[in-house]
């Protein structure tokens, strides 16, 4: 091989490690973009659900008293033939009624909530985070009866944790943040890969993240 042969194999290597150093250099820098977003973005809902988990798991010992709110009012005249058209088809709350209720005892029905339906009586189970309400209305005076139960803001909190009558947009919120925080934990992973070669304890440590949960839940979980 002539030394010029040498010289142009030599900067063709150094060309290719360049480009590889640059490759990884690029691919390093989306991983950490993608890796500081999703923890931005998911940083506090996982405080939330960090610390809900801990009330959760201790729901026993954290004391509540409920607080129980009864409200009452007597709706129009001219929606009772409404409620009782409503009750002999046995169909939805009429947007009119939940109209009043709303603006009358700032009581929000929602569209797709169904109401029981007995002889004379509307009765609507309103659940709700942290506690429970339900609404009856008689269809022959009007007469409405309104009660909320309020278990307090721990109770509220967990309630949001599991998702217990949050409504869709706060569902699409669980699935929306779960899935940062799996892009947070692939990005997370990627980056502790990249770096192993020089931290040794690296994979030791991932390796206790998976025996220890797997093995308290063989042996003490029955």
């Amino acid at each position: 091989m002539t030394a010029s042969a040498a010289i142009t194999d030599e900067a063709a290597a150094r060309a290719a490690a360049k480009r590889r150093a640059q490759k990884r250099a690029a691919f390093l820098r989306q991983v950490l973009r993608w890796h500081w977003i999703s923890a931005a973005i998911c940083l506090i809902g996982m405080m939330l659900f960090a610390v809900t988990g801990i009330t959760l798991n201790h729901a026993g010992a954290i004391g509540a008293t409920p607080k129980v709110t009864e409200r009452t009012a007597e709706a129009p005249a001219d929606l009772l033939p409404l409620l009782q058209a409503a009750e002999a088809e046995g169909g939805p709350t009429p947007e009119a009624v939940r109209a009043w209720l709303r603006k009358e005892l700032k009581v929000a029905v929602p569209a797709d909530a169904a109401p029981e339906w007995s002889p004379g009586e509307l009765y609507l189970a309103l659940p709700r985070p942290g506690g429970d309400a339900w609404l009856s209305l008689d269809t022959a005076t009007g007469e409405v009866i309104y009660e909320r139960t309020d278990r307090g803001a721990i109770a509220y909190l967990n309630d949001l944790h599991k998702g217990r009558n949050t409504g869709a947009a706060w569902m699409w919120f669980i699935d929306i943040f779960a899935v940062g925080c799996v892009v947070f934990c692939i990005t997370g992973l990627l980056l502790l890969q990249l770096h192993a070669h020089a931290r040794k304890s690296t994979w030791p440590l991932v390796g206790l993240g998976l025996i220890i949960p797997l093995l308290l839940a063989l042996l003490f979980i029955h």
